[in-house]
């Protein structure tokens, strides 16, 4: 939880040859490992979730349902899972690239929802699997974490149940692990879970919503 408070007003930049999108951070989720059964990790290691178990500050990315990517970071030592889904951000750089990838992407009607929502957020910064494992922390790679500046003073911090995920890990009393800032509008809306715990692809009845 500690890194899913840090990473609010963090920025994300991705770089390539189109262009860089950074993309500052205003809604998180946080996912442990065999302790929590809203996680990929729950049921242990396999080669999906493998980079949830490599060290911190490494780019945990799934592919969910065959329809879109979600980017992670990492934030346990490794051996030990655990990773902040990005929900949601505020595209602050390169937003006419942004914007151009989501109308490619599907429908894009202002500049608010352009990163407001986990699917959203990767199809602006032109991620998918081939960044998985990518080290966040190298100042010179091609996907940097930057974390804000420690004298800018963040909104207030709202928790609460993480979006799509049903039965134990859904419940809010026990996993309040959806973090947000307050009155930032690109953050996305809370939905429960809207599909089994039987899903193959999302472990625990995890979902994402876009």
């Amino acid at each position: 939880m500690v890194l899913a408070h840090d990473l609010l007003g963090a920025f994300l930049t991705a770089r390539s040859a189109e262009g860089d999108v950074t993309v500052r951070v205003t809604e998180v989720e946080a996912y442990g490992g065999d302790d929590d059964p809203g996680s990929h990790a729950f049921r242990g290691r396999t080669a999906r979730n493998a980079a949830m178990f490599a060290e911190p500050g490494r780019l945990y990315v799934y592919r969910h349902l065959g329809l879109h990517h979600c980017l992670n970071v990492v934030a346990e030592p490794t051996g030990r899972a655990a990773a902040v889904l990005l929900r949601a951000g505020e595209v602050v750089e390169g937003a006419d690239l942004a914007w151009r990838r989501r109308e490619a992407a599907g429908v894009v009607d202002n500049r608010r929802q352009l990163a407001r929502g986990p699917a959203r957020l990767a199809v602006c910064l032109g991620l998918d699997l081939d960044a998985n494992g990518a080290d966040l922390t190298e100042p010179g790679g091609a996907v940097v974490l930057r974390r804000r500046d420690a004298a800018t003073a963040l909104p207030a911090v709202a928790t609460g149940p993480r979006v799509g995920v049903s039965g134990p890990g859904g419940d809010g009393r026990r996993h309040p692990w959806r973090l947000w800032l307050t009155n930032e509008p690109t953050v996305s809306a809370y939905r429960p879970a809207y599909r089994s715990p039987t899903s193959a692809d999302a472990p625990g009845g995890a979902t994402a919503s876009a």
